[in-house]
C-alpha cells in the first residue's frame, strides 16, 4: 500500500512510555485531520518491538479504556523507516525527544518537526518546526497545538488519552512533586472545559498509578524486562531490574529459579540485582533487594558492596532466601532509587 507513497511518521522515544505513545497517537490524528490535500498518510509509530508493549501495562490500560485495539497500532518493528528514508518518501516528527538514538542517525535529515518538553541538545536546520517548552508532560504541548487548530478536531478518546496522560506525569497535577507547570493545568481544564464527561482527576490518576504498578499479569521474564538497565563491566553484564512486588511476591513465584536462570543465559548476564518496591495504604514506599548470580564470586562482591555503601548507605538488613545463588535483603534507606544504587555497582563491577 505504501509503496510509492510519502509516509510522515510521528513518533515517540525509545522507552515508548505513555507520554511517548499518546502524543504520537494525537499528534498524527490531528495532522491527518488538518493538513490541507495532505500527499502524505501521517502514521503514528511506538518506537519499541511490538512483544515489548504487554510490559507498557499504564499505556495498555488506558488504550483499551478509549477503545483503541493493539492490533490498530504500528510498532517499530513493522516499518522499515530506513527504507522509506532511502526511497525518500519519509518525513519524521519527534515528540518526546528530539536526538534520535545513534542507530537511527541516519533518519535525522528527514525529521521536519520536534516538540519535546526536553531543553535542546541540539540545533535543528531551519526548516525545521521546533517546539522544545519545559512544561510536565509533552501531551501538553500536543494538546496546545490541537488547542490552536481549527474547532472540532479532538474527539472524546483523544481528549481523554491527553488528559489522562498529563496527570500521569504531572503527579495529578501535585505541586510538592515538582513537575506541573502552570501549562499543564491550563490544558488539562482546557481538555475538561470541552469534555466535561471526562472522569474525575483523582480517579482517572488513580487508575494509571494502579495500572503501571500492577505486573500480575506478566510473566517472571517480563516483569525483568519492564524496567530494566544493564551495566557492563570487566567483560561482565550485569542486569538491575526495578520491580513493582514485594519480596515475598516475588520470591513465591512458581519457577523463579528456574526463571531467573533463563533470563541471565538468553540474555548473557553474569547476574542480576531485583530492586523491588511496593507501598503501602498511605503511598509510603518500601524497598527489598534480590542479588542472584550462579558465580559465588560476583554475587559476593556485590552483595558487599551494597551492604557497605555509603554514599547513600543502603540500610540493608539480610532476609532468609531460598536458595543459594540468590541473596535478600531489607532495604532500611528507601530513599535510594536505581539511580543512586548504579554508582555502586558500577563501581564494584
Amino acid at each position: 500500500v505504501w509503496r510509492h507513497r510519502e509516509i510522515h511518521v510521528v513518533m515517540g522515544n525509545e522507552a515508548c512510555d505513555l507520554d511517548s505513545t499518546v502524543s504520537a497517537l494525537a499528534l498524527a490524528y490531528f495532522l491527518a485531520k488538518t493538513s490541507p490535500a495532505p500527499k502524505a498518510a501521517f502514521i503514528p509509530v511506538l518506537n519499541i518491538p511490538r512483544a515489548d508493549f504487554a510490559l507498557r501495562t499504564e499505556t495498555t490500560f488506558l488504550l483499551r479504556e478509549q477503545g483503541i485495539p493493539a492490533a490498530s497500532l504500528i510498532f517499530r518493528d513493522e516499518i522499515d523507516l530506513g527504507g522509506l528514508h532511502r526511497a525518500g518518501l519519509l518525513s519524521l516528527t519527534l515528540v518526546d525527544h528530539h536526538v534520535l538514538p545513534g542507530a537511527d542517525a541516519a533518519l535525522e535529515e528527514a525529521v521536519v518537526e520536534v516538540l519535546d518538553h526536553r531543553p535542546l541538545e541540539r540545533d535543528r536546520a531551519p526548516a525545521c518546526r521546533v517546539t522544545a517548552e519545559p512544561v510536565g508532560s509533552c501531551a501538553t504541548l500536543v494538546t496546545e497545538r490541537i488547542a490552536q487548530g481549527p474547532p472540532g478536531v479532538l474527539d472524546r478518546p483523544t481528549a481523554a488519552l491527553l488528559h489522562g496522560t498529563i496527570l500521569l506525569d504531572c503527579v495529578n497535577l501535585s505541586p510538592a512533586a515538582g513537575k506541573v507547570t502552570p501549562r499543564d493545568v491550563a490544558c488539562v481544564s482546557l481538555l475538561e472545559a470541552r469534555f466535561p464527561e471526562l472522569p474525575a482527576r483523582d480517579a482517572v490518576f488513580e487508575a494509571l498509578q494502579a495500572a503501571k504498578f500492577d505486573v500480575s499479569g506478566l510473566t517472571t521474564e517480563q516483569m525483568l524486562r519492564k524496567d530494566l538497565k544493564v551495566l557492563s563491566g570487566d567483560g561482565l553484564l550485569l542486569a538491575i531490574s526495578a520491580i513493582y512486588v514485594d519480596l515475598e511476591t516475588f520470591l513465591r513465584r512458581p519457577g523463579l529459579l528456574q526463571d531467573l536462570d533463563a533470563f541471565c543465559q538468553a540474555q548473557g548476564y553474569a547476574g542480576l540485582v531485583a530492586m523491588m518496591i511496593s507501598f503501602n495504604e498511605r503511598n509510603e514506599p518500601s524497598r527489598q533487594l534480590v542479588v542472584y548470580s550462579r558465580r559465588e564470586t560476583l554475587r559476593s562482591a556485590v552483595c558487599r558492596a551494597l551492604e557497605e555503601a555509603t554514599a547513600p548507605s543502603l540500610q540493608l538488613q539480610p532476609l532468609p532466601s531460598p536458595w543459594s545463588c540468590v541473596g535478600a535483603y531489607a532495604q532500611g534507606n528507601a530513599l535510594a532509587s536505581r539511580k543512586k544504587v548504579l554508582p555502586i555497582l558500577r563501581a564494584a563491577l
